[in-house]
């Protein structure tokens, strides 16, 4: 289980300021929506949780270690646009990052190691429900199935936190509520920590263990440059089952700012 701490967090490129005194901590196991509107710094905080960009002050922890500054194994990512490869199979899609994470140089795995990375990739197709479509291509999957198979990507290396990106925009209601139960369900089993950006409301409640906005409170034109946004309104959600965690944490001490 993961905890994520948040302390005093600044985004700035040159002299305009995206995000400002973001603080916030996160208990492990925790769903947590990101919401506010475009342009309000959402994507930005989360490519710095990935480790694609770092923050101008302030600090990002990771069960109380400085967060890496670049992307880990440790972190998966969710696009909204299917981030698949199209000249692989479902099946060589998920088997990629294992066989890169355990050859670098050559980018293939051989043998025993090869067979464990194709049972678990199986194995994790089967749990995103495309194990019927393994040895398909992605221009061969509808739009619901490239995005399941993107998760599949995302989670086979078994990350501690997972980042989604607007991940269920481009999906139409029917298919976003039934890869919506799909991520519960990864989410639950797996007991990782999620941060999902979403500009659409009822998911972030539906989904989330926790709501968090982020908005500008100070919008003057001369302040528009120096200020950026921050937290405006950070709420539990009732009713959500949390993954059990091994051991009670230490009671939440952060609040927004």
């Amino acid at each position: 289980m993961t905890r994520v701490t948040v302390e005093n967090l600044w985004k700035s490129y040159g002299d305009q300021t995206v995000l400002e005194n973001i603080n916030f901590v996160t208990e492990p196991g925790s769903f947590i929506s990101l919401v506010g509107p475009s342009g309000c710094g959402k994507s930005t905080f989360l490519r710095m949780m990935l480790g694609d960009e770092a923050p101008s002050k302030g600090r990002i922890l990771i069960d109380g270690v400085a967060l890496e500054a670049e992307p880990s194994p440790d972190r998966g990512v969710v696009f909204q646009k299917y981030s698949v490869f199209p000249h692989l199979t479902a099946l060589q899609n998920v088997m990629l990052g294992l066989e890169f994470a355990g050859s670098p140089i050559a980018g293939r795995l051989f043998g025993r190691a090869r067979r464990q990375a194709r049972a678990a990739s199986l194995e994790m197709l089967q749990g995103v429900g495309l194990e019927q479509s393994a040895n398909k291509y992605p221009s061969e999957l509808s739009g619901g199935m490239q995005q399941r198979l993107a998760i599949a990507q995302a989670l086979v290396k078994k990350p501690k936190i997972v980042l989604l990106d607007e991940p269920f925009g481009a999906l139409d209601p029917g298919i976003r509520a039934e890869v919506h139960e799909i991520m519960l369900r990864l989410w639950r089993e797996e007991g990782m920590t999620i941060f999902m950006v979403t500009h659409d409301l009822s998911e972030a409640f539906k989904l989330g263990t926790r709501v968090i906005a982020f908005d500008r409170r100070r919008t003057r034109p001369e302040e528009l440059k120096a200020y950026g946004a921050t937290v405006t309104f950070d709420l539990m959600v009732d009713g959500k089952i949390i993954p059990p965690r091994p051991e009670t944490p230490a009671p939440l001490a952060a609040a927004a700012q």
